[in-house]
Parts: structure tokens; C-alpha cells; sequence
């Protein structure tokens, strides 16, 4: 993985924005693979900040989807990401897709959604953020790496964290639908950013550790273009920081 530590979350929304962009201006029929939590948020601030006419036309997919929330909860994925990247965005939303977890067949709507992101031709590049366990989507410890969307149990780690989003922990849902690590794998390029201290060691076990599907996100060493994009709290745990910024500052010029 290409680690990169900025000095703030601005920063890495301004960076992470500069990617999306140049990939959407020379590519057409984008395809975009959004996450929620306060990680990304940078990040969409930073592209309606720079918007460009050819975001319009892109498509875009969640990561996953808690189950049994309606989608006019303002906490369920659908209304967050009609927020938070619709929105904010200028999507189509007719091109813009969550996972269904309000569907009376759990598993027939996870195939489908696995058929929907390889009928769109694949995503191009994928949004992550990280959470304290390691996950990402809501891929939990012990997934396989070669899992699809699928319906997950959420840890009470997770519930937890979640928790502030929800007037009460007991509203938390118990299960969610979530793109699994193999099709996370699939994407083209990956993007994933965290900040703050509290992501410090599941970064560190995600870039530096063992392959070990107890820290899931351990899987993007798997990935050949994956790009972590931290500042410098959530770098603090990591053992080669100061080579990961030499290596940034010392690019060839045709990786700038």
C-alpha cells in the first residue's frame, strides 16, 4: 500500500478529491464506491468544493447498509448518502445505489447488488474509512477475504461507536448488508482515509501487520493500487511513518 500522512483532515479530503477528479475527467462511465462515517466527509466537501460537470454523469455505489432500518431513517445508509453525497454531489439518483436492507430476501438482494456493480462495469475506485476493529464496509473480524455482499452480524464494538449517530445504543441495528472483501478487492483502485488517534492502531495492523482476517482491512495489502491517506494520529502507531514520508516526498515525477 502507498501510505501518505497530510497535516489535516482538509488536507486529505483536498487530496483524496484530486484523485476522484482526474480519474472521472479521463474516464467515462465512472464508477464511484462511496462510505459513510465522519472519515469521508472531507472528502465530499472537498468535491463539491471543486465540482466539475463530468461528476453529474457518474455512477456511484455504497459499501453496505444496516438491516431493517427504513430508508427515511436519517441514519439509514440511503438517507446518508442522499445527504452526504446526492446531494451534495449533483448525482443522478437514479445512479446511485445502496444496498437493501429492508429486501423480504436478505440473500437475493446481496446477489443482486453484486449483479448491479458488475453490470455497471465494476468499480473504478473505492472510498474507504476504517473502524476500530480493523472492518471496513462492515466487514468484521474473522471475514473471509474472498466474501461477497452479504448480511453481516455487527460487533458490539461497532454498535458501539455507532451508537452517537443513534438517540439510544439499543437503536443501533443488529445486522447490516455490506460489500464483502472480495468485492472490495475488486475494484479498481482503492482509497482509504482515517484520522485521529483512535484509528491509530487499526491502521497500524492494517498497513504493517500480519494478513489475518481478525483485522480485516489487512486484506488491502492484497490489493495492487490501494492508497492510504492519514494524518498524523492516525499514523502514530505505524513503525515506517517516517519512510512512508520520504517515499511521498521523493516520488518520480510521472507519480505525481
Amino acid at each position: 500500500m502507498q501510505v501518505i500522512i497530510l497535516p489535516s483532515a482538509a488536507a486529505i479530503g483536498d487530496y483524496a478529491a484530486g484523485v476522484i477528479l482526474r480519474g472521472v475527467a479521463e474516464r467515462s462511465n465512472y464508477v464511484l464506491g462511496v462510505a459513510t462515517g465522519s472519515s469521508p466527509l472531507p472528502v465530499y466537501e472537498a468535491l463539491e468544493r471543486r465540482w466539475i460537470p463530468e461528476l453529474a454523469g457518474i455512477s456511484a455505489f455504497a459499501l453496505d447498509e444496516y438491516v431493517g432500518l427504513p430508508y427515511s431513517h436519517p441514519e439509514s445508509y440511503h438517507s446518508v448518502i442522499d445527504r452526504e453525497v446526492t446531494t451534495r454531489l449533483r448525482l443522478d439518483p437514479n445512479r446511485v445505489h445502496v444496498p437493501d436492507g429492508i429486501a423480504d430476501d436478505p440473500a437475493a438482494a446481496a446477489t443482486a447488488y453484486e449483479t448491479a456493480i458488475r453490470d455497471a462495469g465494476g468499480i473504478d475506485l473505492q472510498l474507504l474509512g476504517i473502524g476500530g476493529s480493523g472492518h471496513i464496509g462492515f466487514n468484521e473480524p474473522t471475514s473471509s477475504f474472498a466474501s461477497r455482499t452479504r448480511i453481516k452480524t455487527l460487533t458490539p464494538e461497532t454498535r458501539s461507536d455507532n451508537a452517537r449517530f443513534f438517540s439510544s445504543p439499543d437503536e443501533v441495528p443488529l445486522h447490516c448488508m455490506t460489500q464483502g472483501l472480495g468485492t472490495i478487492l475488486d475494484a479498481r483502485q482503492v482509497l482509504l482515509v482515517a484520522t485521529g488517534e483512535k484509528k491509530a492502531s487499526a491502521i497500524a495492523r492494517a498497513v504493517e501487520g500480519p494478513l489475518t482476517s481478525m483485522c480485516p482491512g489487512s486484506a488491502l495489502q492484497l490489493h495492487p493500487d490501494a492508497t492510504v491517506l492519514l494524518d498524523e494520529a492516525a499514523a502514530s502507531e505505524l513503525t515506517l511513518r517516517d519512510y512512508y514520508r520520504f517515499v511521498f516526498e521523493h516520488r518520480p515525477e510521472w507519480q505525481r
